[in-house]
């Protein structure tokens, strides 16, 4: 095999896809699934008094399925999500919605309990988890005491 000069050393490297812990986890945990813990997340949203008002009354029906169609993409099941919506931009999606600590906490607290709903099996609460706190600390938008 000819090697093209100065790739010597890194052509026998072995080629591996880059770490993303979450994005084969659709395969273990399955649509259903995912769809009951979003279904479940909303079922408490609806009633929450700090994140609840943040969405249109008429929109949980169409709300639910774009969380639910992300996660499902973004932890690599059907591309049903970016075939619909395009690139998912969620930072810009919530910028009209005020989102300091107190929100992001609250929404952590209500995806960890629909997490414990439905039964998201152990190994993998600490992976989920990880991922659910980095992106609701990245819709943070609003500065502490503001």
């Amino acid at each position: 095999m000819k090697i093209h000069p100065g790739l010597e050393k890194t052509a026998r490297l072995p080629i591996c896809p880059p770490m993303d812990p979450v994005g084969n986890l659709y395969h273990d945990l399955g649509e259903e699934r995912l769809r009951n813990l979003v279904t479940a997340f909303y079922r408490r949203v609806r009633v929450d008094d700090l994140i609840g008002p943040m969405y249109p009354p008429d929109d949980w029906d169409a709300a639910e399925k774009r969380l639910a169609d992300f996660l499902i993409y973004r932890l690599g099941g059907p591309q049903t999500y970016l075939e619909e919506r395009g690139h998912p931009r969620l930072r810009g999606r919530h910028m009209p919605f005020s989102i300091g600590l107190a929100e992001r906490d609250r929404w952590l607290d209500l995806m960890g309990a629909s997490m414990r709903e439905v039964e998201i099996p152990l190994d993998h609460v600490p992976v989920l988890g990880a991922f659910f706190a980095q992106i609701a600390d990245f819709m943070r938008n609003r500065p502490e005491g503001a």
